[in-house]
């Protein structure tokens, strides 16, 4: 695997050294919200043209670093229709960036049916899985144009809550620019986190020919509770996670989550060493 991180989690800094930093502890990839590491102006549509592009890719490659994912964490089910187009267009601008940035994949959840982005139990239902969709094929048609991948990530809250959900997205757009992020920890909730292992082989089979990208973080259950943490500090069994990568996606980037500063060292080894065990 080509282990990377959360740009945005790492020292803040000026983005040159930060980037030098990220490479001297040892990561190769990093997943880049514009938006949370480039503070000198607002991250707008208008302001990602090709030259900020190619001068991002001048400074990563300087620094031996690939964009592993260019996040664009929107809601593609609100049901604001004012919102939800200014959302498209954003999509759109990203994809064009990500075609020129040469970033690995355009990375997004898949939202709830409201306006503020939150948990609802309406996200269960066929007319959220729905609406998503058709909203979803918009940007994913423009990204065949651009040559780009988009990749959604299932997390339990949300419209596309298991690998099945997931599932049924991919066949409905039939497209080989859309695939998938796979976050483990963000399938489990009280209800299957003691299931762990059935929950991550699951997902592999289900998705695991369509799997672009591998997020990594742990976890704990409190209060019947699943809390995320840095990888190593919890209780997540990575050994099918790892077995399927290391078998069947040689070189994939698995970018870390969750982590801080003084623990990302630490989680990065963890997972080499149980890449090297395996």
């Amino acid at each position: 695997m080509q282990i990377g991180i959360r740009l945005h989690d790492t020292v803040k800094m000026a983005l040159p050294q930060r980037l030098a930093h990220t490479r001297e502890q040892g990561f190769t990839c990093a997943h880049v919200a514009l938006g949370k590491v480039i503070d000198d102006f607002p991250i707008k549509n208008t302001t990602l043209t090709p030259g900020f592009a190619m001068y991002l890719k001048r400074l990563f490659a300087e620094n031996d670093l690939d964009v592993a994912v260019l996040g664009c964490y929107l809601n593609l089910a609100t049901p604001d229709s004012t919102e939800l187009a200014k959302t498209i267009e954003t999509y759109k601008a990203q994809i064009r960036f990500a075609s020129w940035l040469g970033a690995g994949v355009v990375g997004t959840e898949t939202g709830n049916p409201n306006v503020f982005y939150a948990p609802d139990p309406a996200a269960r239902t066929r007319e959220a899985l729905n609406f998503f969709i058709k909203n979803l094929s918009y940007v994913v048609e423009y990204a065949e144009k651009m040559g780009v991948v988009v990749a959604i990530e299932p997390v339990c809250q949300h419209i596309v809550y298991s690998p099945e959900r997931a599932r049924q997205v991919l066949r409905a757009i039939a497209s080989p620019n859309l695939q998938i992020i796979l976050e483990p920890v963000n399938l489990l909730d009280g209800s299957n986190a003691a299931n762990q292992k059935d929950v991550v082989k699951n997902a592999i089979d289900i998705l695991g020919e369509d799997v672009a990208v591998i997020h990594v973080k742990d976890f704990t259950v409190k209060d019947g509770k699943v809390i995320s943490m840095a990888a190593g500090q919890g209780i997540m069994d990575y050994s099918d996670l790892i077995h399927f990568m290391k078998k069947d996606k040689p070189y994939i980037h698995a970018t870390l989550e969750d982590t801080v500063p003084e623990n990302a060292v630490a989680a990065r080894e963890f997972m080499e060493r149980l890449w090297d065990e395996a």
